[in-house]
C-alpha cells in the first residue's frame, strides 16, 4: 500500500500571503433555481483576476467562513468574478443571500483547468449533471469564442428536474445554433416538461464524437462521472482523454492543510481537473 505523499513546505510568509482573502464586492444577483444563484462581483482595487476554465477560488464570508467555488464566467472578462452558488451549508447559504454592494472576500484562482487549448481540432464533448454545468460554463463559452478551432461541440446535460435546470436563458440560445449540440434530460419530469427524463447516458448516442478525435469534459455526482467515463470507454473514448472535476474536503486550496489529499494527490493542487486514467482505479474505492 503506498504511504500518503506528505504535504508540501510552504514558508509561513507564503502561506500568509496565499491565505488573505482579496476584497470584492456583489454587483448582482440572479436567481437561477430556488436554491441557487450566479453572483457576479468586481474587485474593490479594480485589478481584475485572470483564471483558465475549471479553475476556483476560495470565497470568504467575513464573520461566517469561507468555501471553495469554481468560477462559471468568462476568461474574457477578468474584471468580473462570477460565481453560481447552490445553498447547501452555512457558507454557501450566507452567499446565496448577498445583495448588490455587499461586501466578500476572494482568494485565488486555484487549481489547474479544463484542456481547451489541448482540445483545438478534435471534438469537444462536455457532460454535465446538476450544478456541474457551473464549472463547464467557461469551457463553452471559450469554445464558441473559437469556434473554427474546433470540431464537433456537444453539451449533455442533466439535472433533478426542469426547476433545477441552471442558465435557461442561455441554454435556450445554445440550442438555437447550429454549430453545437445540445442534449438536456431531467430525473423526474412536471407538467410542463415536454423534454427527455432519465440519465445522461441516454443521450450520448445522439451526440456526435469521434472516439479517436475527442477531447470530453465531464462535472457533476461523482457517480455519473464514473458512470458516463464508462460508457464513454465502452464507445473506444480512451481514459486519458476523459477529464473528469474532483473537489473534495477542500480548505486550504495551496495543498497545504491536507484536508483534500486523495491518494498522492492534493485535489485544490493537482485537481480538481484531472484526466480520468490518473484516478478512475481509486474512483472504483469507496470511502476515499
Amino acid at each position: 500500500m503506498t504511504s500518503p505523499s506528505p504535504a508540501p513546505s510552504i514558508a509561513p510568509h507564503t502561506v500568509g500571503e496565499a491565505m488573505l482573502p482579496r476584497p470584492y464586492r456583489v454587483s448582482s444577483r440572479r436567481m437561477e433555481t430556488g436554491d441557487t444563484v450566479t453572483l457576479e462581483m468586481v474587485p474593490d482595487d479594480g485589478k481584475g483576476l485572470a483564471f483558465l476554465p475549471g479553475q476556483f477560488t476560495m470565497v470568504y464570508v467575513f464573520g461566517i467562513g469561507e468555501v471553495p467555488l469554481s468560477i462559471s464566467g468568462t476568461p474574457r472578462d477578468p474584471g468580473t468574478l462570477v460565481h453560481t452558488v447552490r445553498s447547501v451549508g452555512a457558507v454557501t447559504r450566507a452567499i446565496v443571500a448577498l445583495e448588490a454592494g455587499d461586501p466578500i472576500g476572494v482568494r485565488g484562482p486555484y487549481g489547474t483547468g479544463w484542456p481547451v487549448m489541448e482540445a483545438a481540432g478534435r471534438d469537444v464533448l462536455l457532460v454535465a449533471g446538476g450544478i456541474g454545468l457551473a464549472p463547464l460554463r467557461p469551457v463553452l463559452y471559450e469554445v464558441m469564442a473559437n469556434r473554427d478551432r474546433y470540431e464537433a461541440v456537444s453539451l449533455v446535460y442533466g439535472s433533478r428536474s426542469p426547476a433545477d435546470l441552471l442558465f435557461d436563458d442561455e441554454l435556450h440560445t445554445w440550442r438555437s445554433r447550429f454549430d453545437m449540440e445540445i442534449e438536456v434530460t431531467v430525473d423526474r419530469s412536471d407538467a410542463g416538461w415536454f423534454g427527455d427524463v432519465g440519465m445522461v447516458t441516454g443521450l450520448l448516442p445522439r451526440v456526435p464524437f469521434d472516439p479517436a478525435n475527442t477531447i470530453a469534459m465531464l462535472c457533476g455526482p461523482e457517480i455519473m462521472m464514473k458512470v458516463v467515463a464508462g460508457e464513454l470507454g465502452a464507445e473506444g473514448l480512451g481514459a486519458e482523454a476523459i477529464y473528469v472535476s474532483l473537489e473534495r474536503n477542500m480548505k486550504c486550496a495551496i495543498g497545504f492543510c491536507g484536508h483534500c489529499q486523495f491518494g498522492p494527490d492534493f485535489l485544490c493542487r493537482d485537481g480538481p481537473v484531472v484526466p480520468y486514467s490518473r484516478v478512475a482505479d481509486r474512483l472504483r474505492v469507496t470511502g476515499l
